[in-house]
């Protein structure tokens, strides 16, 4: 092999001892050009020929030397030294080491790169590009590492050979190859290493069979395992447990699932108290059900042990055994299977001792009644109102008897919050020695279905009354438009100086009156009109100021705050303001000797909003009003009817009931909620929440309608052709003639059905239609539905005693029309008319 070596290595050898050659020549041509020097000095005859001779043969040389130095065959200095220790380093490596230059021609190769091709002599030698690109299994690595080598770059490929490159056998071998650009002094060489790792990869495969065969023996294992960490997130389950939670193990993720996936509702409280207790190194017996990917119930044993981890970290290491093999046959089985149902029911269960101390209680039953409920803690009745255990014992002390059949009964448990739970008891006939059980005791929380019955029961005795007080203002509105309209008729005929006169101002000031009691009543039952806008309560209360103070009086100290950065609302802010004035009104009646009167504004995030405990109010963010005052307060059983229409305190004569009924239905219609809490002799507190409003930056606030102004001088004339459409006889008499002073050619109809047959006599030649909304036979939108079939333009004033609302949404969306509310006047009238004959809508 050394003859093999000094092969490849001889292309290096020869240019370094040509140029040792070319030193000893030049020191032997200065030699004969001394001598013949010398001769032709001391006269000899051949002096001068030699001499000529000597010098035409240096120059020869001479020429030969610098195409020497320019190809690199020619060097000064130590040069053949460095590359002799090169050599002898990279003939010692273990992995074949190979020079190519840019034509692809070898300029060195180590002993071990001969070996490893199986070449007998250098001429034997092949570069790596050579010898490989005929190879399929190797062609592609070999062409792209050369091509990364005349790039400039390098890098690195393992691939695998049926057949080995030294064809020393037929067995197939494991290669690495790599090459990286290298500067010499001759140019631009490449370097390329070659290993044969056939060795390191049969280790690598034998140890990742012996995983696999470990995994495998694991996976078909009889029972299932998981590992998880301190957070049940489950970092491993065999085979056999994927198969029985019916969990594909290919798409399975460490780290994703969790075990608390996997288990019921009620037990997984159960769990986590258990491994609470579990130390580091103990092992425990866990009975619980698992639940399946497709909701099926898997009753299983748990083997649970805390482990530490790599990471430090303590995690969970658990064999789960499934216990529907054989649980008919199996008293173990069976009792687990007692077990599991206990523990995961949803019903507080509880088994009593003569003293009515618990024995053996569920997980459900420790979170309804706390810790201090749980085994060997103390009598039950101790947990319950005084007037709760009163009723109780004697039920308890039946059950102790033997009686077989005890009726339900509700009781109060002793908390911050009262909680009604009912409890269903049964006795134990058969008494277990020792045990001293006698009672079973099973428990339903019914907090929640109490406050919602008693909800449902209070929103169903509001509705009834908003139903009905709605009823009756629509039909009074009917009343006061006729009366309105008959005196403005006769005040029209009448002088000031006229003795009745006067007597007709006062009839139409009681109407006026009339219809700000209707108004209450429409506001009580969410039917009044309302124009929300984008309001900043501060401001809206700031405002009030000096309005307040005086509703508040000499005696009483007006007090406001509010906080920063207060939210936006929506509301109708003529509304809003009738709301604070009618609160602090109260309140001053409510301190007959003075006092004080805080109003404060703040913001409620949703997490706060719970803090409150109102059931039926969502949690959401809110901005908070509170109106508070000093004073006498009022008794439960009032502040449960405080806003029911008519529902008064005051005396005869001094409130009609419907102030704070309009304050409630104001604060609903605005999709707020208000409350009320007072304690006798304290004071009382008035808490109203507004949902927060998040305005879109492109929304751009629109009035549906622009305000009238009724006291504006303006022509009230005209001359177009007006359908008036009214049930109420009366009624509609009037505005006929309102409108016929005025100039108008109007037709009227008593029914919807009678307008459409009025409006195809007119053959459709009709400008404005002036509708009621509440009509027999075809309602208001109904009509107006029709009416757009014949004529799509149509003008259309709708008139009613409810608001736009009520029926704006039975109309198809972006429907254009104008609104006048009852009662109205004449000019009410004509203003409206005139308004909606001249717009361009």
């Amino acid at each position: 092999m050394n003859t093999m070596a000094n092969a490849f290595d001889k292309p290096l050898i020869d240019r370094t001892e040509r140029a040792g050659s070319v030193r000893r020549l030049l020191l032997f041509g200065g030699f004969l050009i001394v001598l013949a020097a010398a001769m032709a000095l001391f006269g000899n005859a051949y002096g001068g020929i030699a001499l000529l001779v000597i010098f035409a043969l240096v120059s020869i040389f001479g020429v030969v030397a610098l195409f020497g130095f320019a190809l690199g065959l020619i060097s000064i200095g130590g040069r053949a030294d460095e590359g002799a220790a090169a050599r002898s380093f990279l003939d010692g490596a273990r992995q074949g080491a190979v020079f190519v230059d840019t034509k692809g021609r070898v300029v060195y190769a180590n002993q071990s790169y001969g070996r490893l091709i199986g070449a007998e002599n250098g001429a034997d030698v092949q570069s790596p590009v050579q010898l490989l690109a005929r190879n399929s299994g190797a062609a592609e690595d070999v062409y792209w590492l050369a091509k990364a080598a005349r790039d400039g770059g390098g890098g690195q490929r393992v691939f695998r050979l049926d057949t080995p490159l030294s064809r020393a056998d037929n067995q197939a071998r494991w290669y690495r190859v790599s090459v990286r650009p290298i500067q010499s002094p001759g140019g631009m060489l490449e370097a390329w290493q070659i290993a044969d790792i056939t060795a390191d990869r049969r280790e690598e495969e034998a140890s990742f069979r012996t995983l696999q065969d470990a995994i495998d023996y694991l996976d078909k294992a009889p029972v299932g395992f998981f590992a998880a960490d301190a957070e049940l997130r489950l970092n491993y389950l065999n085979a056999t447990l994927a198969t029985w939670l019916e969990t594909d193990l290919g798409s399975f993720d460490p780290g994703r699932a969790t075990l608390s996936d996997h288990l019921p509702k009620p037990m997984r409280a159960h769990l986590e108290t258990r491994l609470k207790s579990l130390v580091e190194g103990e092992t425990q017996l866990i009975d619980l059900d698992l639940t399946t990917a497709r909701g099926r119930i898997l009753p299983v044993k748990l083997v649970a042990q805390k482990a530490r981890e790599r990471d430090g970290r303590t995690g969970l290491r658990s064999i789960v055994i499934n216990e529907t093999f054989g649980e008919a046959n199996h008293s173990e089985a069976a009792t687990a299977r007692f077990n599991r149902f206990f523990n995961a029911a949803p019903m507080a269960i509880a088994a009593l001792d003569d003293q009515y101390v618990s024995r053996r209680s569920n997980p459900a039953f420790e979170r309804l009644f706390g810790s201090n409920a749980v085994d060997g803690h103390g009598s039950f009745l101790e947990l319950l109102t005084e007037e709760s255990a009163g009723r109780l014992g004697g039920y308890l002390q039946a059950a102790s008897d033997g009686e077989a059949e005890i009726s339900p009964i509700d009781v109060t448990l002793k908390s911050d919050k009262p909680r009604s739970v009912r409890i269903y008891l049964n006795a134990i006939p058969d008494r277990v020695s020792g045990a001293g059980e006698t009672i079973i005791l099973y428990a339903v929380d019914m907090t929640d279905q109490r406050a919602l019955e008693e909800q449902f029961a209070k929103a169903q005795k509001m509705q009834a009354v908003g139903n009905l007080a709605g009823g009756i203002a629509h039909d009074f509105n009917n009343v006061l438009t006729v009366i309105t309209a008959s005196v403005d008729f006769l005040l029209m005929n009448q002088k000031p100086g006229d003795p009745s006169f006067q007597d007709l101002l006062l009839i139409k000031q009681s109407a006026n009156r009339a219809a700000s009691l209707v108004r209450q009543l429409l506001a009580y039952s969410r039917r009044q009109t309302m124009r929300p806008k984008m309001l900043n309560l501060t401001d809206v209360v700031a405002d009030l100021d000096l309005l307040l103070k005086r509703i508040a009086g000499d005696k009483t100290k007006l007090e406001r705050r509010h906080a920063r950065n207060l939210w936006p609302v929506m509301a109708d802010i003529g509304q809003f303001e009738q709301v604070i004035t009618n609160l602090v009104g109260n309140a001053r009646d409510a301190m007959p000797n003075g006092g004080t009167i805080k109003i404060e504004t703040r913001n409620v995030e949703e997490g706060h909003a719970r803090v409150f405990g109102y059931s039926e109010m969502p949690a959401a963010d809110y901005v908070l009003v509170e109106v508070s005052d000093t004073g006498t307060g009022m008794p439960a059983d009032v502040a449960e009817r405080i806003f029911e229409p008519f529902f008064t305190t005051k005396e005869i004569g001094k409130g009609t009931g419907l102030g704070l009924s309009m304050v409630y239905g104001i604060i609903k219609q605005s999709n707020g909620f208000i409350y009320v809490e007072s304690t006798e002799g304290e004071g009382t507190v008035f808490r109203i929440f507004l949902p927060r409003f998040v305005p879109e930056p492109s929304l751009v606030a629109a009035e549906k309608q622009t305000a009238i102004d009724v006291n504006e001088k303006v022509d009230l004339t005209g001359t177009a052709t007006i359908l008036l459409v009214e049930d109420e006889d009366y009624v509609r008499a009037g505005s006929v003639r309102a409108l016929k002073l005025k100039g108008y050619d109007v037709h009227e109809a008593d029914s919807g059905l009678d307008a459409l047959d009025v409006l195809e006599e007119l053959d459709g030649k009709v400008d404005l239609v002036v509708s009621d909304v509440v009509m027999p036979e075809m309602d208001g939108p109904t009509l107006l539905r029709e009416m757009r079939k014949v004529r799509p333009d149509m003008k259309f004033i709708f008139v009613s005693g409810y608001a736009e609302d009520a029926f704006a949404k039975n109309l198809p969306e972006g429907e254009k029309f104008g609104f006048l509310s009852k009662p109205f006047t004449q000019r009410e009238l004509a203003m409206t008319v005139k308004q909606m004959l001249s717009s361009d809508d």
